[in-house]
């Protein structure tokens, strides 16, 4: 059913009756061609792009809980390509551009709102490292611009400009950049594969894989086995503990990530902003609740829940840059599963093991990845090549002395 202006006029003089499901609730085959481990924004978009851009439809996904209990719907919904190096600007500027025409290609309202991001400047070593930035951007495609103090205080005069401690001395801003509805991109890309007859099977943990002379051959789930010509992991914090299954150990931790939504405010926030001097960032959704987080819990964990050392440090970048975010009242907050690599890249890559792949190591990026994720390991998959703007991101870059380290701070992933 194709969603449309008409079809809700429609519906509203039938008493919406004729609505069918977004989804069917597929029953596992004994056989595919491929089988998706994780039913997030990542596997689901790569689903999707599988059987769009290259006709592969013998396609399951499986889902150990249901469609949006993972990172996908635990998120501060930004999405932007404001990066530096050559291995992730291109990728990340494919990514944004996918995001652009996303509703109009799936067919469904995923609330992409490019209303620009903030990057602070407090110093004027920032600034120079900001403005390399933003040639680095413009030299792939993308768009960046320095603001000056006067020009930023016309459009955040909120911001704490005389503070002492961080003054505030302008920014880099990318325009295009903005947010989107975190779990409808996982409903719209479970629609968009689904109407293409990819399975999306739901309750479906995975417990092993079926090895066969060394080769990956399906996997073992709670719902019977799966076989499968090429097996592709994407599971995000759980990396580590389903890739053990294949007696693989991988260059990444598991941490959580807190996020947090205020009251409802009357619209203040023009965009994202984020802390130039430490780890905070904010928008406002569109119910007015201010949507922010910060550093991830320093320790490793697999609980999606956090610290109150965490909170404190969060809230402490807020008021650092907006003291008015004191008098807001925080309800709710949440945790996701990061899985922090040692340089702070991902990896879209074939393991060791013939027909097993996998896609992970997202760290704080993979919200705003999913569409480039999913399209570049669609291809991976369907052609046993790498996409072009994947090309970096390969599981033996630690070995062979190539790391993509775009925060410049080592194997220190709780650092990233």
């Amino acid at each position: 059913m194709r969603y449309s202006a008409w079809n809700i006029f429609k519906q509203g003089l039938t008493g919406n009756k004729g609505w069918t499901r977004a989804w069917r609730d597929a029953t596992p085959k004994a056989d595919y061609d491929i089988v998706i481990v994780g039913g997030g924004g990542h596997g689901l978009a790569t689903a999707y792009y599988l059987a769009k851009e290259f006709g592969l439809t013998n396609v399951a996904v499986v889902e150990k809980g249901w469609l949006g209990s993972g990172n996908i719907g635990r998120n501060t919904t930004i999405i932007r390509s404001n990066y530096l190096l050559e291995g992730n600007q291109p990728f990340y500027e494919l990514s944004l551009k996918l995001w652009e025409g996303l509703e109009q290609d799936f067919n469904y309202n995923a609330m992409v709102s490019q209303r620009g991001i903030l990057n602070l400047i407090h110093s004027d070593p920032q600034r120079d490292a900001f403005v390399r930035r933003g040639n680095a951007m413009q030299l792939s495609g993308a768009d960046a611009e320095i603001l000056d103090r006067d020009r930023l205080k016309k459009m955040c005069p909120f911001l704490d400009f005389e503070n002492a401690r961080f003054p505030v001395q302008g920014a880099i801003w990318q325009p295009r950049g903005g947010t989107v509805r975190h779990d409808a991109v996982a409903w719209g890309y479970a629609r968009g594969a689904d109407a293409r007859g990819v399975d999306i099977i739901q309750n479906c943990e995975v417990t092993g894989f079926v090895m066969d002379g060394g080769a990956c051959k399906g996997v073992e789930t709670t719902r019977g086995t799966i076989r499968a010509e090429k097996v592709a992991v994407c599971v995000a914090g759980s990396s580590g503990r389903v890739m053990d299954m294949a007696g693989m150990r991988l260059p990444i931790e598991s941490h959580v990530l807190q996020a947090f939504v205020s009251e409802g405010l009357k619209p203040v926030i023009p965009g994202v902003i984020t802390f130039g001097a430490g780890h905070f960032y904010v928008s406002q959704s569109d119910k007015g609740g201010l949507v922010f987080g910060g550093d991830i819990d320093g320790y490793n964990s697999y609980a999606q829940r956090g610290n109150l050392p965490v909170v404190e440090d969060v809230c402490e970048g807020g008021m650092a840059i907006m003291p008015m975010i004191g008098r807001a009242r925080l309800l709710r907050m949440w945790g996701g599963l990061m899985d922090m690599s040692m340089d702070g890249s991902p990896f879209i890559d074939k393991t060791h093991i013939s027909g097993l792949y996998f896609n992970g190591g997202w760290c704080y990026g993979g919200f705003k990845a999913t569409p480039a994720s999913g399209f570049c390991y669609a291809h991976l998959l369907a052609t046993d090549r790498p996409h072009e703007t994947a090309a970096q991101y390969r599981l033996d870059r630690f070995r062979r002395g190539v790391p993509i380290d775009e925060k410049g701070q080592g194997a220190q992933p709780n650092l990233h």
